[in-house]
């Protein structure tokens, strides 16, 4: 269950109160702000004297402030208590306020977990009937405060939607927390697998990455990779992309869809066993979802994203002249008034000019940097049929 406003505080259980008297229970009729902190977060130091503040101009109506130091980093939780006992007698000699310290992890779990709050300093405004009012940052207090005092926050419309988002974003948060530490695991195992060229090994834990993150773009195309690409596999691989391509327009994701086009249309990738009328078909559909969703016309759209495999697609089918319009306006894209980082325009910058060069036969050059024609591509290819004993999906 999760620990929002209007449920009941968590009980504080904490090692040691290293300044003022300890908190055994919410007495009735007080305020509390129970803040977490650390003395590494830049914020959490910064909000410190508006504490002081805010104890000082609210004491005389019962507000009691509690910081709890449950995040210091050290490797014992002596050194921790010994640091932290130091900072505070160095930095905030007059502290009017008490100041808990946990080590065990138990006061993150009860309070900020359980409220999905990720990141300090977080403040919890404790009501006078022991109930949660408030849970954000301590420099919102100042705002609410006032209000909790008056007994009109907790039924304020503003109150309740101000809540509901702040849950939201903590499930957005946390899961993707889970998620990064998901995919640290999983590349522990993928990498050594990939880099060994076993890419039996390298399918199955990739497989396991799509069972629990469908949603996964990055291994989503990599399990068609290794399927189509590295085992040429089509009997498994092409239902595997038909799935991609259907949740890419299913979704209206041009990422998706552009992750697609490429496992189909890089000129890095052989594709000469592929079945050449599905995969013609395929970039077709793609291509014109794509152009839809980031029409050529308007100009407020990264085309360099997707426009490199659309245009492969078009010079594949034969229509150069569209090709060189689509890689020109991708280049062009790379000026967008949004920022984009250098290193991204520099890995999308090669590939880029490298295709306009292959596509018109002759140089080509943009931002300081040209690319030649290679001698493969300087003519439009011819679609391939396939031959008797290629094996069909």
């Amino acid at each position: 269950m999760v620990v929002r406003m209007e449920s009941q505080a968590p009980p504080i259980k904490v090692q040691n109160w290293l300044r003022g008297q300890p908190v055994t229970i919410f007495q009735a009729g007080k305020v509390y702000i129970v803040e977490f902190w650390a003395t590494w977060c830049g914020q959490c130091v910064a909000s410190m004297p508006h504490l002081v503040q805010l104890q000082e101009k609210y004491k005389d109506r019962g507000l009691e402030i509690v910081g709890v130091a449950a995040s210091e980093k050290a490797s014992t939780a002596d050194e921790a208590r010994t640091k932290l006992d130091a900072w505070l007698t160095e930095k905030f000699s007059q502290l009017n306020y008490r100041v808990a310290f946990d080590y065990t992890g138990e006061m993150n779990k009860l309070w900020m977990d359980a409220s999905l709050s990720v990141g300090i300093p977080t403040s919890f405004v404790v009501d006078r009937d022991g109930h949660i009012a408030f849970i954000g940052h301590p420099m919102l207090l100042d705002e609410v405060l006032p209000k909790v005092f008056n007994g009109i926050w907790r039924t304020s419309d503003e109150a309740k939607a101000a809540d509901t988002k702040r849950i939201a974003e903590g499930q957005r948060r946390t899961r993707e927390t889970r998620k990064r530490a998901l995919t640290k695991t999983i590349l522990a195992k993928l990498q050594p697998a990939m880099k060994a060229g076993d890419w039996a090994r390298a399918l199955s834990v990739v497989e396991e990455a799509v069972a629990v993150m469908p949603d996964d773009i990055k291994f989503r195309v990599l399990q068609v990779d290794l399927l189509l690409h590295k085992m040429h596999d089509m009997r498994t691989g092409l239902p595997v992309l038909r799935q991609l391509v259907r949740d890419a327009i299913n979704q209206k994701s041009e990422v998706w869809m552009a992750g697609a086009m490429r496992e189909l249309f890089d000129p890095a990738k052989d594709n000469s066993y592929f079945p050449s009328a599905e995969r013609f078909a395929i970039g077709k559909e793609l291509s014109e979802h794509i152009l839809a969703l980031n029409p050529p016309q308007r100009d407020d759209g990264p085309k360099f994203l997707s426009y490199a495999a659309v245009a492969h697609y078009y010079y594949e089918s034969g229509n150069k002249d569209r090709a060189i319009e689509l890689v020109e306006l991708a280049l062009k894209s790379l000026d967008s008034p949004e920022p984009i980082q250098d290193e991204l325009k520099q890995h999308v910058l090669s590939p880029l000019l490298q295709a306009l060069a292959n596509y018109k036969g002759e140089k080509a050059c943009y931002w300081g940097s040209c690319s030649v024609p290679q001698a493969k591509s300087a003519e439009v290819p011819k679609r391939r049929r396939r031959g008797k004993n290629e094996r069909k999906g």
